[in-house]
């Protein structure tokens, strides 16, 4: 069978032997017929809660946390229609904040690209950044002594709203909602706590868990100590068309943004696969080595021990350049010393969780990795082994684990969380 993997922009066609394949995708869901006039009603009939128009006077600041270049967000679609709302304040009062967290800033043209040119010309538009103490305040601190640095531009805010979309995360549960404030406009020091190795080592710590989960209620908690006035979520198909849309008090909308989501995307499976073939979803999702972790977990929730993971990810951005991924995975040859030093430390260094979760998914199976920008150097810099072609993978994969080998595909990776049925 021919299956088109999301890989960049165009995707990437892949030919799988029909017996022995099984393709899990999330539910189809068409894009809403009339997207602005679902997200006005939204605004305008808000889950208990006032509606816009309503919360915010005239003379007020507004800050506005919208999601960064490395998520699919309709964010074009969303934000022109919360401004129509806000329309009777000066332009001058409303900040939008990019939700960078940890990521780097966002270019102008990628700005551009994200909401248009009539908002980039008309309004304040603001990288977070978490490394600049000068930018940040400090506003307490959480139940367990988490400190809770945000973005001062929001914090001195009168009315805060965020606009994201929802989906499954690999250890935060799902994204959107409360994660639009920590840790998108955290500082460092609240980024590392959230990411400690005890909480990311969570069994609680996975997709689709957002109660009982040490990552998300600290996030939540966050949330709720510093306040959130607004907050607008979208659910989005695979061609990034928005599928639902839900608007008021944070933590309503959320759960029922996160509810949508994994009716759609989280898909029961009947057995454990010898091997997995995964993406990153495409562009801009699959746009470096480091978010593409998220795809190997996804792929290694039904992956046997001893089994295959095969990776299709572009990575035009590389490893990337910022943060200390690639470093961290420089300093031991063994992915098992790197999880073990990670695990013992103290300290929580940037991106060390990505590197936390990748080596628990290599310490029980093979990786292979495809991708057009990195070099095969790279890819074993980074504990992978490197691939040319897909198929070609498949055939060697399917010969090391015999003839009742067992293929999944995930063609649009993280955008499909597959689990055992029998587990849930």
């Amino acid at each position: 069978m021919l299956v088109k993997l999301a890989y960049g922009d165009s995707g990437l066609k892949v030919e799988f032997p029909d017996l022995i394949t099984d393709v899990v995708e999330p539910e189809y869901v068409p894009g809403l017929p009339d997207e602005p006039a679902a997200i006005q009603s939204a605004l305008r009939n808000p889950i208990n809660s006032r509606t816009l128009r309503q919360l915010v006077s005239k003379n007020q600041k507004v800050a506005i946390s919208i999601c960064d270049i490395t998520r699919p967000s309709p964010t074009d679609v969303m934000l022109p229609h919360i401004l129509k709302e806000l329309s009777h304040i000066p332009t001058q009062n409303v900040s939008i904040i990019v939700a960078t967290g940890t990521h780097r800033a966002n270019s102008t043209d990628e700005l551009i690209a994200m909401l248009g040119h009539d908002i980039v010309n008309n309004y304040t538009i603001i990288n977070h950044d978490c490394f600049n103490r000068n930018t940040l305040n400090l506003t307490g601190k959480t139940s367990d002594g988490t400190p809770i640095w945000l973005n001062k531009i929001w914090v001195e805010a009168d009315v805060r709203i965020t606009c994201g979309f929802v989906e499954p995360h690999f250890f935060a549960g799902f994204s959107g909602g409360p994660k639009m404030v920590a840790p998108g406009l955290a500082g460092f020091d609240t980024i590392m706590a959230l990411h400690n190795a005890k909480r990311i080592g969570s069994p609680k710590s996975v997709w689709g868990i957002t109660h009982g989960n040490p990552v998300h209620d600290t996030v939540r908690e966050i949330s709720k100590l510093t306040g959130v006035d607004f907050s607008v979520d979208v659910t989005i198909n695979k061609n990034r068309e928005i599928t639902s849309v839900f608007a008021g008090n944070l933590f309503e909308a959320h759960k029922a943004a996160c509810e949508t989501s994994k009716r759609i995307v989280m898909r029961g499976v009947e057995r454990e696969y010898d091997i997995v073939v995964t993406t990153n979803s495409g562009y801009p999702l699959d746009q470096n080595l480091y978010q593409t972790v998220k795809g190997l977990s996804a792929a290694a929730q039904v992956v046997k021990n001893g089994g295959t993971i095969i990776c299709a990810s572009e990575c035009r951005d590389g490893l990337p350049s910022h943060g200390e991924y690639s470093k961290i995975l420089s300093e031991s040859n063994s992915i098992s010393t790197l999880l073990e030093a990670i695990n013992q430390s103290e300290n929580t260094r940037h991106d060390q969780w990505q590197v936390q979760v990748q080596a628990r998914i290599q310490m029980r199976a093979e990786v292979l990795i495809k991708s057009d920008f990195l070099t095969d150097e790279q890819i074993r810099a980074a504990h992978f082994n490197p691939i040319s072609n897909i198929e070609s993978a498949l055939e060697k994969s399917i010969n090391k684990h015999g003839k009742s080998a067992r293929i999944c595909v995930l063609p649009e990776g993280p955008q499909t969380i597959p689990y055992l049925s029998k587990h849930i």
